[in-house]
């Protein structure tokens, strides 16, 4: 198991993988299908992977069903990149689950936001050390939705736990982003988080965002690796280009659906041949329409990655 510290730097060296959470026709979770996938994504340039986060749908599981996903990430991977486990909802749960994950072998905790309050900031610092004071593994905090903290706040934890490590920004707020990088600075490792991630990569890898979780790895990660490239060598013809050709086309897929954050890397894994099953309610499917035009645009984009390799 790494250290907080470890698991930091690995993870802000590289793109990150937050692999979909595999389900069976009655929506059970699916261990074997997962394992290939991860096992998949492993094979390419990677420098995390993300149990049962987001895209992983942490919304939907039992707490017991993360602990499940994040036990078959760690056997997968088998140390070759650290694995960070989602964890989340109110403090007592959210505790729990910290401890179960550092149990199961996890390297490593992203503390997504408590369900349906709105604190303020005191008690989103007591919500994020108690979860930090829980374990000894290395703690980030995915900054969005109900659960924003500013610079001083964050400031303040970072004082007094030491194995709160990562910053994650859902919430696409530069001054604040701003605000917290010109703070922290290196104390922290900064994790770009809005979906779809790359679009707003190159602006905020100028902000000290050395990495972001690309939920399009999923299924087409040789595509992904390259637009990251991309990123970090500043390749500013090559980033406008892949935006145009494929992120801006697949993000107007997106939001023709709430919730189709996830539902699209699903269709889109479905799509490569490498099916997940369906997402649980409340998510929805996309319309046959709309697969039909991920399709064509997944089947140009793997062409053109085809040929330029």
């Amino acid at each position: 198991m790494m250290s907080p510290q470890e698991m930091a730097a690995k993870i802000g060296s590289g793109l990150l993988s937050f692999p979909v959470t595999h389900f069976d026709a009655a929506l059970q979770f699916d261990v074997d299908p997962y394992r290939r996938h991860c096992s998949w994504l492993l094979e390419h340039d990677v420098a995390g992977l993300f149990a049962a986060g987001g895209t992983g749908e942490f919304f939907s599981l039992q707490p017991a069903e993360v602990i499940a996903v994040v036990r078959a990430a760690v056997a997968e991977t088998a140390g070759r990149v650290p694995v960070i486990a989602g964890c989340g909802y109110g403090t007592a749960i959210a505790v729990d689950l910290a401890q179960q994950a550092e149990q199961a072998g996890a390297d490593g905790l992203l503390l997504l936001p408590p369900y349906l309050m709105v604190p303020g900031q005191e008690g989103l610092a007591e919500h994020i050390e108690a979860v930090c004071r829980s374990t000894s593994l290395g703690v980030i905090v995915y900054n969005r939705d109900n659960a924003v903290v500013n610079e001083d706040t964050l400031a303040r934890l970072c004082e007094r736990n030491p194995n709160l490590v990562g910053y994650k920004d859902g919430v696409g707020d530069v001054e604040l982003m701003m605000r917290v990088y010109c703070k922290l600075g290196d104390r922290l490792t900064y994790i770009g988080g809005l979906p779809t991630a790359e679009t707003f990569a190159p602006a905020y890898l100028e902000m000290g965002v050395t990495t972001y979780s690309s939920a399009i790895f999923n299924f087409m990660p040789e595509w992904a690796v390259n637009f990251y490239r991309a990123v970090r060598a500043r390749d500013k013809a090559t980033i406008v280009r892949e935006l145009n050709d494929f992120v801006l086309p697949y993000i107007a897929l997106r939001n023709r659906g709430r919730g189709y954050a996830v539902s699209i890397v699903k269709a889109g894994c479905d799509l490569v041949g490498r099916p997940a099953g369906a997402v649980r309610p409340p998510l929805t499917g996309l319309l046959e329409s709309e697969l039909a035009e991920l399709d064509v645009l997944i089947r140009r984009t793997r062409t053109t990655v085809a040929a330029a390799a």
